[in-house]
């Protein structure tokens, strides 16, 4: 007879994890089931998030700045080094490290709230029955079911991955030595942070993105000064690269793309695929559950991540909206406690972006392309850090703070940065837009001095031509 539960979360990645322990507080009856395996094989905890993705590629991302930072900026700042090498055995080694007392730390956590952790794959059946396949096959008898099942990187037919040569974003988290020439398809957040950890190494990057336009998600202005200084930095970004076809030759790869001046060829040591993510909706049901997927794959849901099935929800990767942690776990929050009869939600307006470059960038909100494109009347504050005392001091004083507000109502509308921390500042333009601040409000906020968000500050300043340690044009009734 299978086991009954209250909540069975099929994954364990940061929106399942976290809508298991969230509805363990809440008093109910949970399992959690999750097929990830370590690179032993052993069952873990954490995703990909975890495990292939957001923390390894921070790690890494950490751990190579610092490397850069020594090498290259070191005696601007008055520190020499007589002998500086790289260890990218060491390096792996701690990144190895972080990821392995995360993910342990969260199977402390359902242990300490009660959450069942069962490995295997998890695949939702007709009656809210989940069937368990692998070591620890059952089925278990759910009163509600929350798909959480992740995503996968997308395999290009033109590059297909053979796992040494040409390889997804979790294979280019693992590289035994630093490629003297690497190339990466996608120019996006992935491709960026992928290709920023080996530029840092001493790896010549060449990122071939097929739009026309640099980060078209991203507020224009913020794009153009990210491709200065990325391309600054040696980042070889090549727009309106379509790859056609590549070859893998002895110890290169041969990648053959199209842009307006023709067709080329760039030979690589490797080739990281970075074009985009899918569901992983594959077995995750029956089909005589009859559960709705959109076009795309993504399981159909409400406002509320309730799908067409009764008590059965879907979270995270695997539903609308960007791929990002953060959004995942607020809807698994969100699904636990309207399980448990609360009437919590989430605002899709409000789910910050961060690019974990050099410079950062980071952002929350409209672009201002948005705002023109509906008609909408705002006025825009930019303070650059170059302006910046904390920036300066530090040597990072590249990049700026822009604030959106509505020209009539001057409530915040959206906030975007590039620059040194962007990461940690966006929190603070979140805060204030999730309680409807206008920029007056925030110019009425004291900061403290100095620090990175003075830059934040005197951008809202900026908006009304108050800004203090930038000129501008007067206005007299301000």
């Amino acid at each position: 007879m299978s086991e009954r539960f209250d909540v069975v979360v099929i994954g364990a990645g940061p929106a399942g994890y976290t809508a298991a322990i969230r509805a363990a507080q809440l008093g109910l009856k949970v399992a959690c089931v999750d097929d990830w395996r370590d690179t032993q094989g052993g069952p873990v905890l954490g995703g990909t998030c975890l495990n292939a993705g957001c923390i390894p590629s921070k790690a890494l991302l950490e751990t190579s700045e610092l490397y850069l930072l020594a090498r290259d900026h070191g005696p601007a700042h008055g520190l020499r080094f007589k002998e500086l090498s790289l260890d990218l055995t060491a390096m792996m080694a701690h990144k190895d490290k972080v990821v392995s007392e995360l993910t342990r730390g969260i199977a402390t956590l359902f242990k300490a709230n009660g959450v069942t952790w069962i490995p295997g794959h998890g695949k939702l059946l007709a009656k809210n029955i989940v069937e368990v396949s692998g070591q620890s096959a059952q089925q278990l008898q759910a009163e509600h079911v929350i798909l959480a099942s992740g995503s996968t990187p997308v395999n290009l037919k033109s590059a297909p991955f053979d796992g040494q040569r040409i390889v997804d974003s979790q294979s280019a988290l693992a590289f035994k030595d630093v490629p003297q020439r690497l190339g990466v398809i996608g120019a996006g957040v992935v491709g960026l942070e992928l290709g920023s950890v080996w530029r840092r190494l001493g790896a010549e990057v060449v990122l071939l993105e097929a739009q026309e336009n640099f980060l078209s998600m991203a507020d224009e202005q913020v794009a153009r000064e990210a491709l200065k200084q990325f391309t600054a930095e040696g980042l070889d970004i090549r727009l309106g690269a379509r790859v056609l076809h590549s070859q893998v030759e002895k110890n290169a790869v041969t990648v053959r793309y199209q842009d307006k001046d023709g067709e080329n060829e760039e030979s690589v040591e490797r080739l990281i695929v970075a074009v985009g993510r899918r569901p992983n909706t594959d077995g995750l049901f029956a089909a005589e559950t009859g559960l709705l997927l959109d076009e795309w794959g993504f399981v159909h849901v409400d406002e509320h991540c309730r799908t067409n099935l009764p008590n059965i929800y879907a979270v995270g990767d695997v539903v609308r909206g960007p791929m990002l942690a953060h959004k995942g776990m607020d809807e698994g929050v969100m699904v636990a406690e309207r399980i448990a009869g609360h009437s919590t939600t989430v605002n899709y307006d409000l789910v910050p972006s961060v690019i974990y470059t050099q410079p950062e960038i980071a952002w929350v909100g409209k672009t201002e392309q948005t705002l023109k494109s509906t008609g909408e009347s705002y006025r825009a504050g930019v303070f650059p850090f170059a302006a910046n005392g904390r920036a300066k001091a530090m040597g990072e004083a590249s990049g700026f703070v822009k604030i959106l507000a509505d020209a009539r109502t001057d409530r915040v509308r959206g906030v975007h940065m590039v620059g040194p921390v962007c990461s940690e500042l966006i929190a603070a333009a979140g805060l204030a837009m999730s309680f409807g601040a206008s920029s007056e409000d925030i110019m009425l906020t004291m900061f403290a001095h100095p620090t990175l968000s003075e830059a934040f500050h005197e951008s809202a300043l900026a908006v009304a031509g108050r800004a203090i340690h930038l000129a501008q044009p007067r206005h007299p009734k301000t």
